[in-house]
């Protein structure tokens, strides 16, 4: 089963930028298409963003479309989620997962398979 490792969470100022890292392995990235999730304290996880195996689609959230982009290179199992303009709304722990299958909405958790650790961003003057 694949494993997957976020990383590139820190400390930032509002509008600024931060570049969230998923890593993948023990699976071909190309079998799966990977969505990004957050979850900050006291809230319920969130979709955020997602992208399909090839790249070809993509979705966000209403909250982050302009602001964040997903992309992927699969030859180098790496997924990336650039947030730009971040706000103090966007606090949270953030986790990638990944689907073989994706057959309902991408926000869909129960479909991703496998999830990551989380790493914590933090959007604070």
């Amino acid at each position: 089963q694949v494993h997957l490792v976020e990383s590139g969470g820190g400390l930032v100022q509002p509008g600024r930028s931060l570049r969230l890292t998923c890593i993948t392995s023990g699976g071909t990235l190309d079998n799966y298409a990977i969505g990004w999730f957050r979850q900050a304290p006291g809230k319920e996880r969130e979709g955020v963003a997602y992208i399909s195996k090839n790249s070809a689609t993509t979705f966000y959230s209403d909250s982050v479309k302009g602001r964040f982009t997903i992309s992927r290179i699969n030859t180098e199992n790496t997924v990336y989620l650039q947030m730009n303009n971040l706000k103090p709304e966007d606090t949270a722990v953030y986790y990638c997962a990944a689907s073989s299958a994706v057959v309902q909405a991408w926000w869909w958790e129960p479909q991703f398979e496998a999830w990551g650790q989380g790493t914590q961003v933090t959007v604070s003057e």
